[in-house]
């Protein structure tokens, strides 16, 4: 067993993803989330990978409270954290209201803080540990009718960097994966408020595809390992296909695919 490893939002999609590529890289895999977490460790089971489930809410101080004491006294702390929970939500900026802005926030930001604050302190202590960010390239650029959301993700690459330049010389490596768009729940649910087509970001994908949860655990899976990127610290990786590389307009791209 190489160590213990949590990764939030994990009953579904990436989340359930990355736990299942960690596990069978060895980890010991804790699975938190709101929802429930039976469905996700039976799949998990069938598989032959065995794995924790501790409910609850991430953007609760007193869950990422209890979370860290019940992880160092059963299994001497966290080595991994992958902060993957988060929420997305569609709609025109000045339709946003207060209350939409701070749930998107709490989730997606004041989560990973807490986490990382509560579970960073073992990590500290023991001079070893790796803390991987599932951020966005709406981390990394505008996206329009996503104020709330590219703003707490723009925040969680500024709360990566900042934590590496902290926390990098006392042991502990803080990284972010950038995804750009998934075919998880979170997307049907997107698609199905008419906001996009599956051709829209087919189109403007250089590799004219879609992400596979696949392709975004590996990434984690990379960062989280000590011994393949020991010295990877900061780091926010597009997961995006070249998405962000791209400045061609649509027509352009897609004419020169054959």
């Amino acid at each position: 067993m190489r160590g213990t490893t949590v990764v939030t939002g994990a009953a579904q999609g990436v989340g359930l993803v990355t736990a299942r590529v960690l596990a069978q890289l060895g980890w010991r895999v804790v699975l938190t989330d709101l929802q429930p977490l039976a469905a996700a460790l039976e799949s998990l089971r069938e598989r032959g990978v065995e794995a924790i489930g501790i409910q609850g809410d991430v953007a609760s101080e007193e869950f990422a409270g209890s979370l860290a004491e019940r992880l160092e006294r059963d299994y001497g702390g966290a080595e991994v954290l992958v902060n993957n929970a988060g929420i997305s939500m569609i709609c025109p900026a000045e339709d946003t209201t207060a209350a939409q802005w701070r749930r998107v926030m709490d989730i997606n930001l004041l989560g990973p803080f807490l986490l990382s604050r509560h579970l960073g302190r073992g990590m500290l202590a023991r001079r070893r540990g790796s803390i991987v960010n599932v951020a966005s390239i709406a981390g990394l650029a505008g996206v329009s009718h996503r104020s709330a959301y590219n703003a707490s993700k723009h925040g969680l690459v500024g709360l990566t960097r900042t934590l590496a330049a902290e926390w990098g010389a006392r042991g502990v490596r803080v990284n972010a994966v950038c995804p750009g768009w998934i075919k998880t729940e979170m997307d049907v649910a997107d698609q199905g408020s008419g906001a996009y087509s599956d051709q829209d970001i087919i189109d403007r994908v250089p590799m004219a595809r879609f992400a596979r949860p696949e392709d975004v655990a590996e990434a984690i899976a990379w960062l989280a390992d000590r011994d393949k990127s020991a010295f990877v610290n900061g780091a926010c990786l597009p997961v995006d296909g070249g998405w962000t590389a791209d400045a061609s307009w649509d027509s352009l791209r897609v004419r020169t695919r054959t």
